[in-house]
């Protein structure tokens, strides 16, 4: 009966051991990324990283993710099956919206671990905009530490590890220290599957530039 006791408050104390892609979970919203190699969904802690998934589903409702890709691999040297994706608006500054405050893993106690939906900065913590990556196995030196800030992490994937996996195995140039993609892997939209849509109701300039390209 200890045994049993024991268990449940581990069980408990692991809020993502509780994330489902075909259910929504009380204080996760979930996303539908739509890639050229498959579907990714991912489920956002809304309730630990409050103020980095907000500005994420913000780039959702507003459909700033859509048409965007996945640019960026990077493979651990010794382990090339293990590293991260990265996605997002790039250097698109008309998609940009705000940069945000930094929640570190210490604040938020989400960790890197193996699929872990972590936010791209430029610089000093506080530059983090509309870039993100994915982790493909643990990554505990982007967590915090005394002398480093880290990096926000604010997810997790719970459907299409696979696709992930593969994302991670295309083929690299020798740009960015070799670990920019030759093929860009297209993402045709990312949706919202929890809640409603909230859109800021900002100028959307890329939408009207590429019909006139059209």
């Amino acid at each position: 009966m200890r045994f049993l006791l024991l268990l449940l408050a581990v069980v408990v104390s692991l809020p993502a051991a509780a994330q489902r892609a075909d259910r929504a979970t009380p204080g996760f919203v979930r996303v539908r990324l739509e890639t050229a190699l498959g579907v990714i969904t991912l489920a956002l802690d809304a309730k630990r990283a409050p103020a980095t998934t907000a500005n994420f589903m913000k780039y959702v409702d507003d459909g700033r993710f859509d048409g965007v890709s996945f640019y960026r691999v990077a493979r651990q040297k010794n382990a090339p099956k293990l590293g991260f994706i990265q996605s997002g608006i790039r250097t698109d500054a008309r998609r940009f919206l705000d940069m945000i405050p930094h929640e570190s893993t210490k604040q938020t106690g989400i960790k890197h671990l193996d699929m872990t939906i972590s936010m791209a900065r430029r610089g000093e913590p506080g530059s983090a905009n509309g870039n993100w990556f994915i982790a493909v196995g643990p990554m505990p030196w982007m967590d915090w530490k005394p002398n480093n800030p880290g990096y926000a992490a604010f997810g997790r994937v719970v459907a299409g590890q696979a696709v992930v996996k593969r994302i991670l195995a295309e083929p690299t140039s020798g740009a960015m220290n070799g670990t920019l993609l030759m093929k860009p892997v297209f993402v045709k939209r990312a949706v919202r599957v929890d809640g409603k849509p909230k859109p800021t109701g900002r100028p959307r300039p890329w939408i009207f530039e590429g019909r006139k390209d059209g």
